[in-house]
């Protein structure tokens, strides 16, 4: 007895396997809880504002630091919430900038996951060659879609630093 599956169930899993193995190719994020706030409480755990820091693992001296919600709730305590969309980002200098490799001219710098499977925020580097900048984007996505909500920073390279780029 064979089995047919529809077209879309087809692409729903080949979207799904493309998502993980591009997430096991990142860079892991390696985030920091610098705050966080009460937003609605729960008795299992309140919903709440974080605030992370991300030291870009390529650019030394440069720190992301995005805020975004965490569902409280059990839930949120088993692992299991789905996290909204929107999230914040603010890159800085908070050291003499080294580059010890020349970077790409975009690239995922980290991932984090905000769901179980389904659903990874991103901060994305791109490098604005013409300003000597160094531009991070955040933003989410799910397997079967994403989401148009993102935020953006810069970072100027100091006077005599150059991005390099391959």
């Amino acid at each position: 007895m064979k089995l047919a599956l529809p077209c879309a169930c087809i692409a729903r899993v080949a979207a799904f396997l493309a998502a993980s193995a591009a997430l096991a190719c990142a860079p892991l994020a390696q985030a920091e809880e610098v705050a966080s706030v009460n937003t609605n409480f729960h008795i299992t755990g309140s919903d709440r504002v974080v605030v992370e820091a991300y030291d870009d693992p390529a650019v030394q001296g440069v720190t992301c630091y995005v805020s975004r919600a965490r569902t409280g709730g059990i839930k949120g305590t088993l692992g299991i919430a789905e996290d909204p969309t929107e999230a914040s980002i603010a890159c800085r200098q908070v050291a003499a900038i080294k580059i010890p490799e020349p970077l790409r001219q975009q690239s995922d710098v980290f991932t984090e996951r905000m769901s179980l499977i389904f659903k990874t925020l991103h901060v994305v580097r791109v490098v604005d060659s013409k300003r000597n900048t160094l531009v991070y984007l955040t933003y989410s996505d799910r397997v079967a879609t994403g989401s148009a909500k993102n935020s953006v920073t810069a970072v100027p390279m100091p006077a005599g630093t150059t991005i390099p780029v391959r």
